[in-house]
């Protein structure tokens, strides 16, 4: 077999030769002459010492003078949720934080907002005392308002929790979850709460009774019973209607120098028994016959429902300065439309003391936001 004359190998093995003993590429160096290196032998171009490490933080950009100076109304952070365990209770409670931006800062310090609300809830905690919504919203708007440097903050809680009680024939205990909701709203000179509760309970139409009851009047006027036997019946025996399972709010506004300490319970009984029957998640038959009965002797509107809770705020808190704000809402989840129906009503208590003692119509309703604003030139 015939072969073939090997190519001389290319010439760059030759140059890194000549490279490496500092020659130019026509002279020869034997490569074995040198030491092997290692990685310790390797050091950086230009520099025999690390660089220094870097901290990362960097400028306060958040502190930047805006594109647009334009001041903001609200800045802040939304569903923060966050379990506060005082005692044997557990709540679960949604918090936002907001504060006013002015136009010379390009943004708020967002973690601010979540470090002063873990600070407060501890400070919550390791006091033991009870929790009041209300109490933790002005703390937490407080430090805000500091630590954000700014002229307005506003925090909002909305916390839920189990409390138990009987059923109301049987005994039973039963649990059922209730919410506090607590807001706050501070300024250099003060700061303005609310405390309030929601709950749950069911509501008997009137009109459909009514509708119902002059059916059964002119069927048993028919059946030979007089007008007396009729009254007497329709007393005695619950007249059917159609029902709905009811939401009261039901929330209290203090001014700055408020001192009275409103109880939550306080607030809860007047909304329960504002609806036509107070509900309950465990019952025996004893207690729903109860129950449904009392509903359909108490048939109440939407309406009927707000009202009721006015009266009970101006009659079992008396000792509430007039300036102080209240609020009633109630929403009712109908069973025979498809929409639900809502009313409410607003005011300072000495608005509401007034129309319901005298009948005389006030000037204005205030509102909540109203009268959280008022704080602001006090």
């Amino acid at each position: 077999m015939r072969r073939t004359a090997r190519r001389p190998r290319s010439g760059a093995p030759a140059v890194l030769r000549a490279i490496l003993c500092g020659l130019s590429p026509t002279r020869r160096c034997a490569v074995s002459s040198f030491p092997r290196a290692t990685l310790a032998d390797v050091q950086p171009i230009g520099s025999s010492t690390a660089p220094p490490a870097l901290d990362g933080r960097g400028e306060d950009v958040q502190a930047r003078a805006p594109r647009v100076q334009v001041g903001l109304s609200r800045v802040g952070v939304t569903g923060v949720e966050k379990v506060v365990h005082i005692r044997d209770e557990l709540f679960f409670a949604r918090l936002e934080c907001f504060v006013d931006l002015s136009r010379e800062q390009k943004g708020a310090h967002m973690s601010r907002f979540e470090e002063v609300v873990n600070e407060a809830i501890g400070e919550v905690v390791l006091s033991e005392s009870p929790f009041r919504a209300e109490t933790l919203a002005q703390q937490i708007a407080e430090l805000v308002r500091t630590r954000q440097g700014a002229e307005r903050a506003e925090v909002t809680i909305a916390a839920r929790y189990p409390e138990h009680k009987p059923a109301p024939v049987s005994g039973i205990q039963t649990q059922e979850i209730y919410t506090l909701h607590g807001r706050a709203v501070a300024y250099p000179h003060g700061t303005r709460r609310t405390v309030g509760v929601s709950a749950t309970g069911m509501t008997a139409c009137p009109c459909a009774q009514e509708l119902v009851a002059g059916r059964a009047r002119e069927r048993l006027l028919a059946d030979g019973f007089d007008e007396d036997q009729i009254e007497r019946i329709l007393d005695r025996v619950p007249v059917a209607t159609h029902n709905q399972r009811g939401l009261a709010t039901l929330q209290i506004g203090c001014i700055e120098e408020c001192v009275e300490q409103i109880d939550a319970a306080t607030l809860l009984a007047i909304a329960e028994s504002s609806m036509s029957s107070e509900i309950y998640e465990l019952m025996k038959r004893s207690d729903e016959v109860e129950v449904v009965e009392k509903a359909h002797r108490r048939p109440r509107f939407v309406e009927d429902c707000v009202r009721e809770m006015v009266a009970g705020v101006v009659r079992e808190l008396p000792q509430l300065d007039g300036r102080n704000f209240l609020s009633a809402r109630q929403e009712n989840l109908e069973t025979i439309h498809q929409h639900n129906v809502v009313a409410e009503r607003h005011g300072t208590l000495a608005e509401l003391r007034n129309e319901i003692e005298t009948g005389e119509l006030p000037a204005r309703q205030t509102s909540l936001e109203q009268w959280l604003d008022a704080g602001r030139s006090n």
